[in-house]
């Protein structure tokens, strides 16, 4: 098993990871500090609740009742995000059916198109995220610095930046998988020849014959029943 795969398999986990934990969080834009310091009160807004909390750490949070009344970038945030961890869940099972080290998947040559395909599925997770999270931010950016905008403003919150960072994770290591497949080409499998068990007999018959060097090898006498007469 290469290490490039090692790392493809850690950096595509590892954004699959932060990708369902910033889908779930609440804190994808937080009132700003600026407007909070008098009334002593935050409020963090996720994809699928928003929630209140004051100074005494007491917090209360209320789902999106109704998918119609939610604003349109927020439906297409979710719909990517929801997009990038099911490509992301997807891409982690075409990865270990592609190491070299699992025993599923076929030949080498098989286990390398499956790595490609794992890391062109990581990718598409990454660019759904990278998307989703950079759609929402605009937004809030937007708000921001328009002078003309009277309601609440919010700055980016925690949930962006593991979304960014998590799309990142998944485009490195599908990059890395794709890459992977060019290594298998390059390096042959080495070959072993066998040349069978060694006979016991034959072992012995060297053994003997071995220990007949070490016998005198002069002309041998005869002797008959007269020699000593």
């Amino acid at each position: 098993m290469s290490r490039a795969q090692i790392s493809a398999l850690v950096c595509g986990i590892g954004g699959f990871g932060a990708l369902v934990a910033a889908t779930t969080s609440n804190e994808w834009k937080v009132t700003t500090r600026a407007s909070s310091v008098i009334t002593a009160t935050w409020v963090y807004q996720g994809l699928w609740m928003n929630c209140a909390g004051n100074a005494l750490g007491s917090f209360h949070c209320r789902p999106h009742f109704t998918i119609f009344k939610v604003e349109g970038y927020i439906q297409a945030c979710r719909g990517l995000m929801i997009a990038a961890v099911s490509l992301g869940f997807f891409g982690s099972i075409f990865a270990l059916f592609g190491m070299k080290c699992t025993k599923v998947g076929g030949s080498d040559k098989a286990k390398a198109k499956i790595a490609c395909l794992a890391g062109i599925v990581f990718i598409l997770s990454g660019l759904c995220s990278m998307t989703g999270c950079s759609l929402y931010a605009n937004k809030i950016t937007t708000e921001f610095f328009d002078p003309l905008y009277m309601e609440q403003k919010y700055e980016l919150g925690a949930a962006l930046f593991i979304g960014w960072a998590g799309a990142s994770l998944c485009i490195i290591g599908g990059v890395i998988f794709c890459f992977s497949i060019s290594d298998n080409n390059k390096t042959p499998r080495m070959g072993y020849t066998y040349n069978g068990p060694t006979s016991v007999m034959s072992s012995r018959t060297k053994y003997h014959g071995g220990e007949g060097d070490f016998k005198s090898t002069g002309p041998s006498k005869q002797f008959d029943k007269n020699a000593y007469v």
